[in-house]
């Protein structure tokens, strides 16, 4: 894929991506979540640009750093999304305003490191921002999946209302 392709790829899929999150939404932890970063990790890790061939050790280290900035933005996000269960046991989530500025701290992070690697004269390929994605996207569900699914069967009462102020059964961030 060309880098323009690349670009607006990982554009639609963080932007369809954030946008579902700050919808309330079902964990399913039966569903197959690790499916889109595995798909993203393989359209990345196909393209023969991840790597400057010029500045191998250099774009190894900002690779690292990209991936090390996508687990902990994932992490992060997980953690500030609210979970709660209905009274039917479903366990739903949605990303609070601290996952926004967990994306916006993550953004700022990888921009630094586009600036670091252009000052340094490192080639940049979007497939490292891709993989950075699905390492977020990876991440993200698994921790959300198994707090679904760690919750205890005393804390899987009440329902999510957007109208209350403070529903019942769900977490604080």
């Amino acid at each position: 894929m060309s880098g323009l392709v690349d670009a607006l790829v990982i554009v639609a899929v963080a932007v369809v991506v954030i946008a579902r999150q700050f919808r309330a939404s079902r964990i399913d932890s039966e569903r197959r979540w690790w499916l889109l970063p595995a798909i993203l990790a393989v359209v990345a890790l196909r393209e023969p640009g991840i790597l400057d061939p010029h500045h191998h050790t250099a774009s190894v280290l900002l690779l690292g750093a990209e991936l090390l900035v996508g687990l902990a933005t994932g992490a992060g996000w997980a953690w500030t999304t609210r979970i709660w269960a209905e009274q039917d046991g479903t366990v739903w989530s949605k990303s609070s305003m601290a996952s926004a500025a967990v994306w916006g701290v993550g953004i700022g992070l990888r921009v630094g490191l586009f600036a670091l690697g252009a000052a340094v004269g490192v080639h940049q390929d979007s497939s490292a921002l891709l993989l950075g994605l699905a390492g977020t996207l990876l991440v993200r569900a698994g921790i959300l999946a198994w707090r679904g699914q760690s919750r205890p069967a005393s804390n899987r009462s009440g329902a999510y209302r957007e109208s209350t102020a403070r529903p019942a059964g769900k977490e604080r961030v």
